[in-house]
């Protein structure tokens, strides 16, 4: 399989993963590494993978449910390095009886190849400016 293809099943894994909440399936994801950083939507920065696996946990044990999509997906890979940016459209539900909690967030995930695999080094997401939606729907029509 080709790079960009196996970085395109990862990045949809990736989101798999929120969407199951799945912990495990996260872990297989991640280069667990002291200098991997990650950082959500008006989160800090969180550097290393013991701080980042455990802000997954707690967004997990946090959330009730949660619909991902990812549109506008664009690969670069750069020798054993590569990106993977996007726009992510998230329905979040705190808990089975509550409407969902909506965002359109910018992301950015930049995997390294170790041997023959590659592995997420880097997760960042941040709100969508509502000028760019706007600008973006008019785009689509």
């Amino acid at each position: 399989m080709g790079d960009e293809k196996e970085l395109q099943r990862l990045n949809l894994l990736f989101y798999r993963c929120l969407e199951t909440l799945d912990m495990e399936c996260m872990e297989g994801i991640w280069l667990h590494e002291d200098w991997v950083k990650c950082v959500h939507p008006g989160w800090e920065l969180i550097i290393g993978w013991e701080g980042v696996s455990d802000s997954w946990r707690r967004i997990f044990e946090n959330t009730g449910g949660m619909r991902v999509s990812a549109r506008d997906v664009q690969i670069r890979v750069l020798g054993d390095i590569s990106w993977v940016s996007c726009t992510e459209n998230l329905a979040i539900f705190l808990d089975s009886s509550s409407a969902p909690v909506t965002a359109t967030t910018t992301a950015t995930n930049l995997f390294f190849r170790v041997g023959s695999d590659w592995r997420m080094v880097h997760h960042h997401a941040s709100p969508t400016p509502a000028s760019e939606l706007i600008a973006s729907s008019d785009t689509i029509q």
